[in-house]
């Protein structure tokens, strides 16, 4: 079975990376994958994540991709994925440009770019797609892009100028991730919302299902439907 790499990026810092990343991670791990999750970004937002992890819970194996290895340990060493892995997420770092980003893609790789509902965010996010798609290697690798809105309150200007825009870039806008607190529980935690019990947290789960479905899918089927998530008649 071919391990699937899904890489979380944004050169905008903010937008959510870790909280897709460490969600991402808890969810497989709690299905029974052999999940590693790599953590780039210096401030180590993942790795301390794991560190609240209770042992009770399902295993994820970290890694701190953004130290250089000791004096016994080559990068390639430090960097390896054992081919039991089913499930490596990689949690880049903020300010990470296209180009660096383009050179850690592999093929059939998954790409999700989270971006919050802000004229700031929209902008950044807006430069960092085209730039991605304008390097190719996305493209010529086969790599399966979609993005997730974050902390959104739906029926806002915002959201719908966010959804109208990544219309426009024919990328797949595959969920919408809301504002709640249940989020900065699970970060404190080390846990993910999916592992949460209480009955509102219903309201994620179902938030998570799409991204998980289209995650899910047979390479040979992954394609994920481009539309906007407005109401046709609504005014901007």
């Amino acid at each position: 079975m071919r391990t699937r790499r899904i890489l979380i990026a944004n050169a905008k810092g903010g937008c959510g990376k870790t909280t897709v990343a460490t969600n991402l991670a808890s969810y497989y791990a709690s299905t029974g994958k052999v999940v590693r999750l790599f953590d780039y970004d210096s401030q180590g937002s993942s790795l301390q994540w794991l560190k609240q992890r209770q042992p009770d819970l399902m295993t994820i194996e970290g890694v701190d991709a953004s130290r250089r290895p000791g004096n016994n340990m080559t990068r390639s060493w430090q960097m390896r994925v054992p081919p039991e892995t089913e499930i490596v997420v990689i949690d880049t770092p903020a300010g990470i440009e296209a180009s660096e980003l383009a050179a850690m893609l592999s093929e059939h790789d998954f790409l999700i770019i989270p971006v919050l509902p802000s004229p700031i965010d929209i902008h950044s996010t807006a430069h960092f797609i085209k730039d991605i798609l304008l390097i190719g290697k996305a493209r010529k690798r086969q790599v399966h892009v979609a993005v997730v809105a974050n902390r959104v309150r739906h029926n806002t200007l915002m959201y719908n100028q966010l959804s109208r825009f990544l219309f426009t870039l024919k990328i797949p806008f595959v969920t919408s991730l809301r504002d709640t607190q249940f989020y900065a529980r699970a970060i404190a935690d080390g846990i993910g919302v999916q592992e949460i019990q209480h009955a509102q947290v219903r309201k994620d789960r179902k938030q998570w299902a799409p991204l998980i479905n289209w995650l899910d899918m047979p390479i040979e089927c992954q394609v994920a439907e481009v539309k906007p998530l407005f109401h046709q008649g609504q005014s901007s």
